[in-house]
């Protein structure tokens, strides 16, 4: 096992085996946002920051040290690695804007200006109204020219052609999407975690429905594919932010939806006392699918976790975890 989690203000990398694992943290001297990795190059992972830009590691977490300073604004809000070259690294900034390296970080340029668009004059974040930025962004596995990207908030966009051009948001779309998640054996299937509600389409973004039979908490985070699976899915949702993202005030919760289950995957079934903390207490938890079939590992404000049966249990991984309780920030798994 060996991943990244940017978690309670710092960059975990975590490896050795669940029942005996150790953990580097560092950055903790900066607002971390996100993390990418992957599995191609598992030494070699990207710390996304609010105030300083991006750091990179290739000792497996050991130092971190920045890139793109000449390029990329201070403030990193998503990463993403393409599944056709782990070489291609994205960066999400804020205000909206998408950067692309095509050297693993050593150089970055800005893709075509998102702010282009004609619905960008209604983006705006509820904290920082005054601003916006990209929350997610997700490469399409079957098609390395097609991108997917979040604008928190305001819109979910796409790009066929690399990033040169950019299509506005569909009409059936999510405005405030957090996550997003595809799979290799679907081509056009993508799936979205949004602050109003879950959506997916089958046709690369061109429709989009709403399946949420069962799904009783609206304000969704992340989602997540079963490796083996590409009909199963898990998703972290509350009711609102304060219950999502605030230790004081959290109720968040885990759901799973399967097509192979008894009613074809219509409704979502809630997943309760399985390990994870869910409920009253409980801040959204962080999802990345693992590299086995059912496997998921899930970042809380209460520590790490593993699943093996995507879902019904969930075993805590033993790691250093301070005493401060805060909201997870992204997860990566390598190996």
């Amino acid at each position: 096992m060996h991943l990244y989690a940017a978690a309670n203000g710092a960059v975990l990398s975590v490896s050795g085996s669940p029942d005996d694992s150790t953990a580097r943290r560092r950055l903790a001297d900066h607002r971390i946002e996100c993390v990418a990795a992957d599995p191609r190059a598992p030494d070699r992972a990207f710390c996304g920051t609010f105030d300083a830009g991006v750091f990179r590691t290739t000792d497996g977490g050991a130092s971190w040290h920045a890139v793109g300073t000449d390029a990329l604004p201070e403030s990193v809000t998503s990463l993403a690695v393409s599944p056709a070259d782990p070489g291609v690294v994205y960066a999400g900034t804020e205000p909206s804007a998408v950067f692309r390296s095509p050297d693993g970080g050593d150089t970055w340029a800005e893709l075509a200006p998102l702010s282009d668009l004609d619905s960008a004059s209604s983006w705006a974040f509820p904290p920082r109204p005054h601003t916006h930025h990209v929350r997610w962004i997700e490469p399409d596995p079957t098609d390395p020219d097609r991108l997917f990207v979040a604008v928190e908030a305001g819109a979910l966009v796409r790009s066929l052609d690399g990033g040169e051009t950019w299509q506005d948001r569909a009409p059936s779309s999510k405005r405030d999407t957090h996550s997003m998640a595809t799979h290799p054996d679907r081509p056009g299937r993508v799936r979205v975690a949004a602050g109003d509600g879950y959506a997916e389409t089958d046709d690369a973004g061109e429709t989009w429905t709403t399946p949420t039979a069962g799904l009783g908490h609206g304000y969704c985070w992340s989602v997540v594919v079963d490796p083996a699976d590409p009909d199963s899915v898990l998703l972290s949702a509350a009711s609102g932010p304060m219950r999502a993202h605030r230790v004081e005030s959290a109720a968040a919760y885990l759901y799973r939806r399967a097509d192979s289950s008894e009613d074809g995957g219509e409704s979502w079934e809630r997943l309760d006392e399985t390990g994870l903390p869910t409920g009253p207490g409980a801040t959204r938890a962080v999802l990345a699918a693992g590299l086995s079939g059912d496997e998921c590992y899930a970042a809380t404000d209460r520590g790490l976790y593993r699943t093996t049966d995507f879902g019904d249990s969930w075993d805590r991984i033993e790691v250093p975890w301070d005493g401060t309780r805060r909201t997870a920030a992204g997860l990566a798994v390598v190996e």
